[in-house]
């Protein structure tokens, strides 16, 4: 008897010490097999291609090996077109990515996409992200309103760019408040320098940057609130709101000896060539507001931290906070199967995006996302920025129709810096172009 325990007892030790010493990535494909998932397809769709895509695919094969989900990414340069061919031929992929959350509404007031609220643990989802990237994903649908998707990788515009060396060497001080932001500008202009460099011509897309500055200073002087019914049309450009908007816009754009080349300078130069005259010597100019792209315009052999920096476009009236215009990706579902929801729940996390922070040119929305994953100064900068808002709001002209957002918005603010439109001709154009 007492034989048979002890035998009992060994076995029962030897069965936990073999459980304890397995190695984890077994247990964790095991788990996977045990779920059903393991040898399941999962689709999707996005504007992922070439680099892009191979970082995006590297970034999930941690997952897949311990799931046993196969992620087949199909990346496309005409993707808007693609996917709504897809979609709407009742072809959709699992999974699609969009880059603009103004297309997945369409689809979401179609009745396509499925509502993460009913399949997915939002409690969990809602832990690792700020209200704000929660309420951008709210959608209206058939039957009301839906959680439309997950964030995942984003950028920041509310970036003001400056030449480092001679910046600290003219003992300016970087502005942590908009007041400390004018003193700076008046500061400049005593020295007899101009404060700001500033370009919007971009071909047939010249404008897009003048709305960003719009959308910034909505985001400053205005609620959530109505910068939201702003976008949907419900709240008229030519109101009190957009008005004080684009009056700070005109405080400076439009003030003499403010910005390199005056109103006509802004409108004739490119928005790409704008921020190389910070860089002459001496400089011609000290700021320049632009999204984390614009390094790639910058002259060659500069360094960040040394040669150029960046700071945070301050806010203007306290109770807005720190808003942070951004652009970003959206994953949505299309089809519900439980790898599918694995899949979906793992893109509201950190990790999904962790080798491609680690490998540069992203950043997170996930609150658990480390800033120690990112490699260089300037994407943990523009992490810091992002994390330490108490908002974000997407790009504002990208929400809206075609014909407004990337089209009158675009050609008459461009005819009101210019000067060849009065700011009330411009507005009125602007609200007459909304499609009814």
């Amino acid at each position: 008897m007492k034989k048979s325990v002890l035998f009992f007892v060994f076995v029962l030790v030897a069965m936990l010490f073999y459980t304890g010493c397995q190695p984890k990535g077994q247990e964790q494909n095991s788990a996977g097999k045990d779920s059903g998932v393991q040898g399941k397809v999962v689709t999707m769709a996005g504007p992922f291609v070439d680099n892009d895509a191979v970082k995006f695919n590297n970034a999930v094969k941690a997952f897949e090996e311990r799931t046993g989900i196969d992620i087949q990414y199909e990346g496309s340069k005409e993707f808007e077109a693609s996917i709504s061919i897809r979609i709407e031929g009742g072809n959709a992929p699992d999974i699609v990515d969009f880059p603009q959350p103004g297309l997945l509404a369409t689809f979401v007031k179609g009745g396509y996409v499925v509502d993460l609220n009913k399949v997915l643990d939002m409690n969990k989802i809602k832990q690792n992200y700020i209200q704000s990237w929660l309420d951008m994903a709210t959608m209206d649908g058939p039957e009301g309103k839906i959680m439309a998707g997950v964030w995942g990788r984003v950028s920041a515009k509310s970036l003001v760019w400056y030449n480092k060396k001679e910046f600290d060497a003219a003992g300016y001080k970087v502005p942590k408040t908009w007041k400390e932001l004018e003193d700076l500008e008046k500061m400049i202009m005593a020295d007899g320098d101009t404060p700001w460099a500033i370009g919007i011509e971009s071909g047939a897309a010249t404008g897009w940057p003048a709305t960003d500055w719009i959308e910034e200073f909505m985001l400053r002087t205005n609620s959530l609130e109505d910068y939201d019914r702003w976008v949907k049309g419900e709240l008229k450009f030519d109101s009190p709101q957009v008005r004080k908007a684009i009056g700070k816009l005109s405080e400076i754009w439009l003030t003499k000896g403010m910005v390199y080349g005056g109103r006509e300078g802004i409108v004739t130069t490119s928005f790409g060539d704008a921020p190389k005259v910070m860089f002459e010597e001496p400089p011609k100019a000290w700021l320049h507001k632009q999204g984390n792209f614009i390094t790639s315009f910058f002259p060659d052999n500069l360094k960040a931290g040394v040669n150029y920096d960046f700071f945070y476009l301050p806010g203007i009236d306290p109770q807005y906070g720190r808003p942070v215009l951004i652009a970003g990706d959206c994953y949505a579902m299309f089809n519900d199967r439980p790898e599918v929801r694995m899949v979906m729940e793992f893109f509201a996390t950190g990790a999904s995006v962790e080798s491609w922070i680690k490998a540069g040119g992203i950043v997170s929305p996930h609150k658990d996302a480390l800033l120690s994953w990112y490699t260089n100064d300037v994407d943990r900068k523009v992490a810091e920025v992002i994390q330490n808002a108490t908002s974000v709001r997407f790009d504002g002209s990208d929400l809206m129709p075609g014909e407004v957002g990337a089209g009158s918005f675009w050609k008459e603010i461009t005819a009101y810096v210019s000067g060849t439109k009065s700011l009330d001709e411009a507005l009125k154009a602007i609200d007459a172009s909304w499609p009814k």
